[in-house]
């Protein structure tokens, strides 16, 4: 199984911007699909975005649409999460997943999750 660590997490300022990282490390990274959650306390975990092994679809929640955008570095083997015009409400912990097809990503069954990085958003 591939072995995913988030970093970029950080503070800002409501209307602010932040890219978060996912680094991943074993098996073939262009044979996984990727994607991005959050969980703020008390609430249950929502879908953010996910992106295919080849780049060629994307797909993003309803709530982040507009502002976040996901991309990968293959060469890099690292994913991306570009956050802009952040709001309060984006205030939560945000995971990357790993998985062998994107319909496993986007509906949360992935081999493989990230420790989290915390994002706060302040107003």
């Amino acid at each position: 199984q591939v072995q995913l660590v988030e970093s970029g997490g950080g503070l800002v300022q409501a209307g602010g911007s932040l890219r978060l990282s996912c680094a991943a490390s074993g098996g073939t990274f262009t044979d996984y699909a990727m994607g991005w959650f959050r969980q703020a306390p008390g609430k249950e975990r929502e879908f953010v975005a996910a992106i295919s092994g080849g780049s060629c679809r994307t797909l993003y929640g309803d709530s982040v649409k507009g502002r976040f955008t996901i991309s990968r570095d293959n060469a890099k083997k690292t994913v991306y999460l570009q956050m802009n015009s952040l709001k309060p409400e984006d205030t939560a912990v945000y995971y990357c997943a790993a998985a062998g097809s994107f319909l496993a990503v986007v509906g949360g069954s992935s081999n493989s999750w990230g420790q989290g990085t915390q994002v706060t958003v302040s107003s």
